[in-house]
């Protein structure tokens, strides 16, 4: 089954570099318009996925509207973005200073967010998430399918199911850019404890506001 793994387009908080995730904001409207005129640009076929699944905020729901018009979304919750907690909506220059999050930095990220998601279980969460999102394939025989959800759902992703294995933010992609991969739904027949993703090619930016 070919998938496609989506990043949302970008956000005026992603655009100052903040901390965003559950903080449900709106894409801004440049990604629109630039998306459109690239689109018209191309002029050929836009690829469309035989079913859509998303995150439940809003930036994901907005982007996959934009790339697959009409097409119904299916919402997975586990698929929102991290808790940053104390950190969210913050920069690393507002950040600077403050003994939390030297102590997450020194970490090297492992630490849970102070007041927000431990990492390891929001990988976990991810994963749970994407899981299911193919079982909902697997139920609809669908052979195509579109995540549009957030980097670090991607990237939690590809860290345990690629084929190709690197580490979490070594998968790292900006607003607007993704995956192409293909993977096999025998592992739900019992071959294998988990899928494995094969990934074909990292999807350029859709629009050009990203990060």
């Amino acid at each position: 089954m070919e998938i496609r793994l989506i990043r949302h387009f970008a956000t005026e908080g992603n655009l100052e570099k903040r901390y965003i995730g559950v903080t449900d904001e709106e894409i801004k409207a440049e990604c629109v318009l630039e998306h459109t005129l690239k689109k018209e640009e191309n002029g050929r076929e836009e690829w469309k996925p035989e079913l859509v699944i998303v995150s439940p905020l809003r930036r994901c729901r907005q982007t996959a509207e934009i790339l697959f018009p009409g097409a119904e979304q299916v919402v997975c919750e586990q698929m929102r973005e991290c808790d940053f907690g104390l950190f969210e909506g913050k920069n690393y220059q507002e950040l600077t200073g403050n003994p939390k999050y030297q102590s997450w930095i020194d970490s090297g990220g492992t630490k849970a967010f102070p007041g927000g998601e431990d990492p390891q279980e929001f990988r976990d969460r991810a994963c749970q998430g994407f899981l299911e999102g193919l079982k909902i394939c697997a139920e609809d025989r669908a052979e195509s399918a579109a995540f549009v959800v957030h980097g670090g759902i991607i990237m939690a992703v590809l860290e345990r199911f690629a084929e190709t294995k690197k580490e979490f933010y070594e998968w790292h992609v900006g607003n607007g850019c993704g995956y192409e991969a293909e993977v096999n739904l025998e592992w739900m027949e019992g071959e294998g404890e988990n899928p494995v993703l094969r990934v074909i090619t990292a999807i350029q930016q859709i629009g050009r506001a990203h990060v």
